[in-house]
């Protein structure tokens, strides 16, 4: 692995694996998730709050295609990279841009050395290729960075996955090959869809090469959830053991779970955070939809056993209305709440493990 970084397994039931990644700016007990910071930050959270009890984020993901069109390399540089920028001494870990640029199909163009696309933002004409993603994850100064990869939607036909583990493959090489910050930490992405032969063919490409962690990609990505279940069952325990496993993108509390069992390490996803701006909350006693009229006179917490601020301080009824009148109170309370609960969550499924 990269100096500076270790990964060690330290218990295991059944496929599932409780573990420990080392890095230069500190540990990460796995199975852990990271909470999403698009643009440079978790919404509506300071680090002060993410880096505190109860949520003590150990790491965050944060992305190149955004950074990179706002604020800009130049603007990141001149404040002296991503952590000092954003004020967090923890580890970053930072996807390639690859998914937001195919995402946006209707605005990009793949071919085998890259993707030329339009800024979503002011349709302003950019290329990534693998050298310039990793280029980009450099100046960033991410603790751990993405190789460049091409994620098929999760209908594609064969010939388009096969298409695109050709070319992930061979980024992926290109990726290994391209300078990076010092001490930053490089993870392969797998491809393949739903097809398990392929998925194995692409592991049996990348898995001897040298990389310290090994993500799948190209699931949640519109495929049906028992077939993204029947993957993550028959394909994640065959990654490489004395490597992190991540699944990207992926998902709601149930997905972890899932994937925690079959031998996944890492996970991120926009779910808890985007779901608690939309009225949607996760709890022990299943989901809160809480502009519902039943919450209205609801004086209890939104989770009697959790310790957020939120579920200490405020009623079910005073969220209602925070939410109904659109107020940014609202959205801190909820966000703050709901990683608490997807860090609770994984970190009971670790303690279970080391039972």
């Amino acid at each position: 692995m990269t100096p500076g970084f270790a990964f060690r397994v330290v218990a295991q039931k059944g496929r599932a694996r409780a573990g420990v990644l080392e890095t230069p700016c500190g540990a990460i007990e796995t199975p852990i998730f990271m909470p999403v910071g698009t643009a440079g930050t978790v919404k509506t959270l300071t680090v002060g709050e993410l880096a505190a009890p109860p949520l003590d984020a150990p790491i965050i993901l944060c992305n190149t295609y955004h950074l990179y069109l706002r604020p800009s390399l130049e603007v990141v540089g001149a404040l002296g990279g991503l952590h000092r920028m954003m004020g967090w001494s923890r580890p970053i870990l930072t996807d390639s841009g690859g998914f937001q640029v195919f995402s946006l199909a209707a605005l990009s163009k793949v071919d085998d050395d890259g993707v030329t696309f339009r800024s979503h933002i002011d349709g302003s004409p950019h290329r990534f290729t693998p050298e310039s993603a990793m280029d980009i994850q450099a100046r960033l100064g991410s603790t751990v960075a993405m190789a460049f990869d091409q994620c098929p939607p999760g209908d594609a036909p064969s010939e388009v996955i096969d298409l695109a583990v050709r070319r992930t493959t061979a980024w992926a090489r290109r990726c290994l090959a391209a300078p990076r910050a010092e001490g930053q930490a490089l993870f392969g992405i797998l491809q393949g869809g739903i097809d398990l032969a392929a998925r194995r063919r692409h592991l049996a490409e990348l898995g001897g090469l040298d990389f310290d962690g090994f993500a799948i990609g190209g699931l949640s990505v519109g495929e049906p959830i028992p077939e993204m279940y029947r993957i993550l069952e028959e394909f994640a325990s065959e990654l490489p053991a004395e490597r992190p496993r991540y699944l990207m993108g992926v998902g709601t509390p149930d997905d972890l779970a899932r994937a925690v069992a079959c031998g996944v390490d890492m996970f991120d996803c926009v779910l808890p955070t985007r779901n608690a701006r939309n009225g949607q909350l996760f709890t022990s006693e299943g989901k809160v939809v809480i502009s519902n009229a039943r919450h209205r006179l609801d004086t209890g917490p939104l989770d009697p056993g959790c310790p957020c601020e939120t579920c200490r301080g405020y009623s079910r009824a005073y969220l209602r209305h925070l939410f109904l009148a659109q107020e940014i109170l609202y959205m801190r309370l909820a966000t703050l709440h709901n990683l608490t609960y997807y860090l609770r969550f994984i970190r009971q499924l670790r303690e279970e493990i080391l039972r």
